[in-house]
């Protein structure tokens, strides 16, 4: 089963060398266990446009969707046999990137 490893973080810093670092570590630990599958950062906040096409014609936003202190940061999606092996990996991800995660598992396989 895949999941969403959402990266949540409440200020504009970027990673440090250090979190980078530790972060890629992870990363090559996740791909050595195959449990890789994808994962990326984000642009802040500030970057993000909505589109909202619900009526027909699409109306373009500069922003985020939600003013909020916390934001998406980043994600990793991956593997794991359960939502237990997930919670763990999302744990040494959290570590690694010393920045919050939430897990969902996605839909459709």
């Amino acid at each position: 089963m895949q999941y969403l490893v959402s990266v949540i973080h409440d200020s504009a810093s970027l990673a440090t060398p250090s979190e980078a670092a530790t972060i890629d570590i992870f990363n090559e630990r996740l791909q050595a266990e195959g449990h890789w599958v994808f994962a990326a950062g984000l642009g802040a906040p500030e970057t993000a446009t909505v589109i909202d096409d619900r009526a027909g014609e699409a109306v373009f936003t500069d922003g985020p969707f939600v003013e909020s202190k916390e934001y998406l940061a980043g994600f990793w999606v991956i593997e794991a046999p359960d939502l237990d092996v997930a919670l763990k990996l999302a744990a040494e991800g959290s570590k690694a990137c010393n920045r919050k995660v939430e897990v969902r598992p996605l839909l459709g396989e």
